[in-house]
C-alpha cells in the first residue's frame, strides 16, 4: 500500500480495531433486521441473511487463503455452526406447532 505519510503500528492496530467493531455492528445489525422481518412482519429476509452469511464466508476465506486459520478457530466456529444449527430446527418446529 503506497501512502504519502508512515504509518506506524499503533494505527494499524486502530484500523483494524475499527473495521472490526463496523463489522460487527452491520452484521448483527442485519440479523436484527432479519429477525423484526420474518418475526414481526411475517416477510421472508433471505435477502438480508445472505448478506451476513457472504460477508462470513468472505472473511473466511480470505483467512484461509493468507493460513490464519487456528485450531481453535476451527472449534470455535464449528461449535458457532452447530449452536445455529440447533436454533434452526428449534425455531422451525416452535413455528409449526
Amino acid at each position: 500500500m503506497n501512502s504519502l505519510a508512515a504509518r506506524d503500528e499503533r494505527e494499524l492496530v486502530v484500523d483494524n480495531a475499527a473495521d472490526r467493531l463496523a463489522y460487527l455492528v452491520l452484521s448483527f445489525g442485519l440479523l436484527a433486521l432479519v429477525a423484526y422481518r420474518s418475526f414481526t412482519r411475517g416477510e421472508s429476509a433471505w435477502d438480508l441473511m445472505g448478506l451476513v452469511l457472504l460477508g462470513g464466508l468472505v472473511g473466511t476465506a480470505y483467512r484461509a487463503r493468507q493460513r490464519a486459520i487456528s485450531a481453535r478457530w476451527v472449534v470455535v466456529a464449528g461449535a458457532g455452526l452447530v449452536v445455529a444449527f440447533v436454533l434452526a430446527i428449534v425455531i422451525v418446529m416452535v413455528g409449526r406447532a
